[in-house]
């Protein structure tokens, strides 16, 4: 259809008018931008693409000190751990917001404390000494590096000064390096695939198996740029583009306690039912451990399904603090596999801080997948002023555990008691032990720790469990060391806080049958899970477009207690989407950035980000800008 000439006029004011603010947000970068902007350049000077991941401490080094961080080995070992297999690029952003470089006044510091004749020079024997005898030992191969710099050694000396100079300029030439690469492959990139670009810094994608049918509903469709129109923006490729973007704002009022969709429970009070605990448990690496469930109906039946936070607290009026922790639970088919799993629905219903489904199942095998979105449940800095006492010894000599370090124990006991009745199976205890441990206890094992310790029914009862961790005291002669890898492992701090980790209870009511729950797995989200919760917001979510080609889509799915954006990518090439959250107010998002970027790999989905409120008795208002990295 031919447009009129007051639509043409309209179209080319519009476009006038945003050309004007591209051009006049280019050089205007907030810190943020300029922080993330300088990740990726150094980060792509190591890999070709941030999808690859850091696989080695050498790595890690190596990619730190192209972002001019000069880490220590104490500093690598800090954020490379025995447990570490891998750190992707969400990690290595995390790791440079807390490791800032060094300045030239530290560095110039640093030195006058060895500058004994306080000259500006430090002899090389002094050097060789100082630097390959104390605090983080260097080699003599590195040290002689530094004293064959021709412009800063003379006469069998350093000049610092000029080292510092030096060092500092290296420094910025390896960012400007860095940067000016990263436009450059950028440009040879439009060049050849237009607007189309790298893969996904999200731990994992879903393949799209077929085209999504809902672009159709709810989409912002935008005029297709003309070929005029595609010229080389000077704008570094992490920040924002004024090409291809869309805006998605959602105003929300007080965080509800409830739902109108619930049920009461006096409506189920004769229903038969079935419950289990589990927990969630926080990695180094911000990845999030718990356990996976297999639900067994013997008939069809109506079903009442529940998850909640686990309160351990034993003092009248004090809660746990991981009761704002938010839950779900994904249930998922099984049909002829468990890589064959479909998802029927997910907790969304709400009262208080317990989560509900309520639904029709026919007869089978189900999966119960819990969830939590990473908002809540993070990493927290704490000032530990002293370490807590877990052990004694009383009058007699005698090793005892603290009334502080049995409250504790007796905790983790109700955790790990899965199904509740107050003893521990060998099933049970392998969880723990898988988790604290990495290894099980095989049937033997477990025959010794029943022939020592208190059991019930061939299960170990608390006392008994308190009384094999007091034997573990023992074997160390009161060295607490291996009783704190336990703790921590756990979610506790050195004040015997569980800050790291967050228990909760499922409970599935059935109308007709009765329901069997049993756990078991202990790991870390699946690509199930991230199949499942694609899946629902596609489903349930608002879709927006982010190109003239329809390929690219932005999936928003609100709740009452959080936003979930998804992005399908149905090209053939890889693509940037930079992520903007600025506008946002009391928001708090599980990747820790108010603005960053993801790649998401061709004919795939992935979780863009999760959002929820920060203090929930407050209105939050979620204003994030996706756009299409050129």
């Amino acid at each position: 259809m031919a447009s009129s000439p007051g639509s043409n006029a309209s179209l080319s004011c519009e476009k006038t008018i945003l050309s004007e603010n591209c051009q006049a947000k280019k050089s205007q970068y907030s810190e943020e931008e300029t922080f993330y902007m300088n990740c990726r350049a150094a980060y792509l000077a190591v890999f070709k693409s941030s999808l690859e991941n850091i696989k080695s401490k050498e790595q890690l080094c190596l990619v730190l000190q192209q972002a001019g961080r000069n880490p220590s080995q104490t500093t690598v070992n800090q954020y490379w751990t025995p447990q570490t297999t891998t750190l992707n690029f969400d990690d290595f952003c995390n790791i440079l917001k807390k490791e800032k470089p060094a300045t030239k006044t530290e560095l110039l510091k640093a030195f006058l404390k060895v500058d004994t004749n306080n000259d500006g020079y430090i002899l090389h024997t002094e050097l060789y000494k100082i630097l390959t005898m104390r605090g983080e030992k260097m080699t003599v191969e590195e040290v002689n590096a530094i004293t064959k710099l021709a412009d800063v050694n003379s006469n069998g000396k350093l000049d610092y000064n000029k080292f510092c100079k030096l060092y500092m300029t290296t420094n910025e030439q390896c960012r400007k390096t860095a940067l000016e690469k990263l436009e450059v492959d950028s440009r040879l990139r439009r060049q050849q695939f237009g607007s189309q670009v790298e893969t996904s810094s999200e731990r994992a994608t879903t393949p799209i198996s077929n085209p999504s049918s809902r672009t159709t509903r709810k989409t912002d469709h935008k005029p297709a740029p003309k070929r005029g129109d595609n010229r080389t923006s000077s704008r570094p490729s992490s920040a924002q583009s004024c090409k291809a973007s869309v805006s998605s704002t959602v105003s929300m009022g007080t965080s509800s306690n409830t739902n109108s969709e619930l049920i009461e429970p006096n409506t189920v009070k004769d229903w038969q039912c079935a419950q289990s605990k589990g927990c969630f448990f926080l990695e180094q690496d911000g990845e999030i451990i718990t356990h996976k469930y297999k639900l067994y109906l013997p008939q069809k039946s109506t079903v009442y399904i529940t998850i909640k936070p686990l309160n351990l607290s034993q003092l009248e009026g004090k809660t746990s603090p991981w009761l704002s922790v938010d839950t779900a639970l994904y249930v998922l088919k099984e049909n002829e596999s468990q890589e064959n799993l479909q998802l029927v629905s997910f907790t969304e219903a709400r009262n208080k801080e317990m989560f509900m489904w309520k639904g029709e199942l026919g007869p089978g095998i189900y999966w119960l997948i819990p969830f939590t979105t990473g908002c809540r449940l993070k990493k927290i800095k704490k000032q530990i002023t002293g370490e807590a006492k877990l052990v004694y010894r009383d009058e007699d000599g005698e090793l005892a555990l603290t009334k502080e370090f049995k409250a504790a124990l007796s905790d983790i006991f109700e955790m790990i008691d899965l199904d509740g009745n107050g003893l521990l199976s060998l099933e049970e205890y392998n969880f723990f032990e898988l988790r604290t441990s990495g290894e099980k206890c095989d049937e033997e094992a477990w025959t010794v720790c029943k022939e020592n310790f208190d059991t019930k029914k061939n299960e170990l009862t608390r006392q008994g469990f308190m009384d094999l961790n007091l034997m573990e005291a023992n074997d160390r002669e009161g060295d607490p060391s291996d009783l704190w890898v336990t703790l921590l492992s756990l979610g506790y701090n050195k004040a015997l806080e569980m800050t790291e980790a967050c228990p909760f209870v499922i409970d599935i009511y059935a109308e007709k049958c009765k329901p069997r729950i049993k756990a078991v797995y202990l790991e870390a989200g699946s690509r199930q899970l991230n199949r499942a919760i694609c899946e629902s917001v596609v489903n349930q979510g608002d879709a927006k477009v982010l190109d003239s080609g329809e390929s690219i889509i932005v999936y928003t799915y609100k709740s009452d207690t959080r936003i979930t954006s998804v992005i399908e990518n149905k090209s053939e090439n890889k693509v940037v989407i930079h992520v903007n959250n600025e506008q946002s107010k009391n928001c708090v998002n599980n990747r820790g950035l108010n603005i960053f970027a993801v790649e998401v790999a061709p004919k795939s989905m992935m979780v863009c980000q999760h959002v929820m409120p920060l203090k929930e008795q407050e209105e939050w208002i979620y204003n994030c800008v996706h756009s299409l990295v050129p």
